[in-house]
């Protein structure tokens, strides 16, 4: 499945990048947009792979009593915040790329960024969940969790992005980049909307047991905060 998934986006990656080609030696526009529509598969076979902060959305959804809407919230932030911030970073890349990027489609200093911020808020849920009464988390904090785990660029939009720039035409990596962007929210709101589908499920089973339903809430939350303050941990400390 993994293997297939990674062929899907070599082989739009490859066809993305004859279209470039064409298009910085005059080919015009009508191609290159007729293909565009592609980038929206391109972005939701890749949030598919591995990373993309999926387990972190998940697991924050999870224990923050999120609805469907605050849901979708988090994760078209994280989505944008994720596609957006390598372009950012490529077409700022000579000022930036030296500090940002340890290797070709890493940048260790956002992670650690994204990974401490995110251990804050684990921290927060932490003490939330021992020392605060039941309530619900604000539409704020999602966004801010978000955005936090989407401050780890997009490795293959950096890559796009750098392609285009090396032929001189940087508005259609940027045009690619907003309609991969578009895929790789689908793919995440997908994961957003079935985990609160299946958190609200196991809630109105508990709905009559008022008592057991706090009791297991302040535990999901508390369980939420301590494997984002390990993941903050493991991925800030251990290499």
């Amino acid at each position: 499945m993994l293997q297939a998934i990674v062929d899907i986006q070599r082989d739009i990656y490859l066809a993305f990048a004859e279209h470039i080609k064409t298009f910085a030696n005059g080919g015009g526009w009508t191609a290159f947009l007729s293909f565009l529509p592609m980038g929206i598969v391109f972005g939701a076979v890749h949030a598919m792979t591995p990373g993309h902060s999926k387990a972190v959305l998940a697991t924050y959804l999870t224990g923050a009593s999120a609805g469907m809407r605050r849901g979708l919230v988090v994760s078209l932030a994280l989505s944008a915040t994720h596609v957006t911030m390598a372009v950012v970073i490529a077409l700022f890349s000579l000022p930036l790329v030296s500090v940002m990027l340890g290797s070709a489609g890493s940048a260790p200093l956002l992670e650690d960024v994204s990974r401490g911020l995110l251990g804050l808020i684990g921290a927060w849920m932490l003490w939330s969940a021992f020392f605060q009464p039941p309530h619900v988390h604000g539409e704020g904090e999602g966004v801010a969790v978000g955005f936090m785990a989407g401050l780890i660029p997009c490795p293959l939009t950096l890559f796009v992005m750098t392609f285009a720039m090396s032929r001189g035409v940087p508005e259609a990596g940027i045009m690619f980049a907003l309609v991969m962007m578009t895929g790789v929210a689908i793919t995440l709101s997908s994961v957003a909307l079935a985990t609160v589908f299946f958190r609200t499920r196991i809630e109105k089973l508990l709905e009559t047991r008022h008592a057991l339903l706090t009791k297991v809430s302040k535990a999901v939350e508390a369980f939420t905060g301590l494997t984002l303050v390990i993941i903050a941990m493991r991925e800030i400390f251990i290499r």
